[in-house]
């Protein structure tokens, strides 16, 4: 296993910054993001007061260390733990409203995680988050045609405090490169996002990314959303939810949490079936403008 960092101080001094004014983006501008580039910047959706609470509840978690890295910790399945200000960001109206907007369906959340990145943290090798066979690391779940992951950011983000990374249009790519299976240590055309505390990044789960180096002497801390339209379920049946579980999640969060095997799909539609519409607003190409 390669434990190397994947980009050194000198590297990230040189590294291609990202500067645009995403508070300024209008409703097809921020769909036009996450569809063309691969990844949405929303900033300012969890207030300090929200954010002292949730880094108090999430502290209090037993993290674990990823294989690749002591640094590197998380937390899985954070709906079932006692973290009520972190569970409530699930629903989280703005977040909502825009995955409503994109997704023009109901939609499920398929985990929920909290990350840590320690200083000494070697940055989180450039990936994606879509296996459509499955795989040992993410199970068929990962094969979900359509899902979205938004990252919340608990903590300011610096280019020495692994701040997130992306290969924009790395997703529609059709090259064996784009291979949805393939990891990278870095890449020369990576983009460096950093990110304030409270603000979210949601990336579309075949875009390539990833996070730098921890190299300064502070945490940086996460909290992991993913989401998918309730049509787009895996491709074979995974192990669902506890449903005892799911009654004990507060009222306003149960909707998210539907069977994870939910396929909204006709797998006996013909070649011209009755009632076909005339117009999908949602495909078309004035969408983004």
């Amino acid at each position: 296993m390669d434990t190397s960092f994947t980009n050194s101080r000198e590297d990230i001094a040189r590294t291609q910054l990202e500067d645009k004014d995403w508070a300024s983006l209008s409703r097809a501008e921020q769909i036009r993001s996450i569809e063309l580039e691969g990844y949405l910047v929303i900033p300012a959706l969890l207030s300090e007061t929200q954010l002292e609470a949730i880094r108090e509840e999430l502290g209090k978690l037993p993290t674990r260390a990823t294989d690749y890295s002591p640094h590197q910790r998380g937390y899985s399945n954070l709906q079932w733990s006692d973290s009520p200000n972190a569970i409530d960001v699930i629903a989280q109206s703005p977040m909502i409203e825009f995955l409503t907007d994109l997704f023009g369906d109901e939609m499920i959340c398929t985990s929920c995680t909290y990350g840590i990145s320690e200083p000494g943290h070697p940055g989180i090798a450039v990936h994606t988050d879509a296996q459509p066979y499955g795989s040992k690391i993410f199970g068929q779940q990962s094969s979900s045609p359509v899902l979205v992951r938004a990252l919340y950011y608990l903590d300011d983000q610096t280019p020495y405090c692994s701040p997130f990374k992306v290969i924009p249009r790395s997703h529609l790519s059709l090259h064996i490169d784009g291979n949805p299976y393939n990891r990278f240590l870095c890449h020369p055309e990576e983009q460096m996002v950093c990110c304030k505390a409270g603000s979210a990044v949601v990336i579309n789960q075949n875009v390539f990314h990833g996070n730098y180096p921890n190299h300064s002497n502070r945490v940086r801390r996460m909290l992991a959303i993913a989401y998918r339209p309730a049509w787009a379920g895996p491709i074979e049946d995974v192990k669902d939810r506890d449903p005892e579980k799911v009654k004990q999640l507060p009222a306003h969060i149960r909707p998210f949490f539907q069977s994870l095997n939910s396929r909204n799909i006709d797998f006996n539609v013909s070649n011209r079936p009755d009632g076909m519409r005339r117009e999908a607003p949602g495909i078309a190409p004035s969408r983004w403008t």
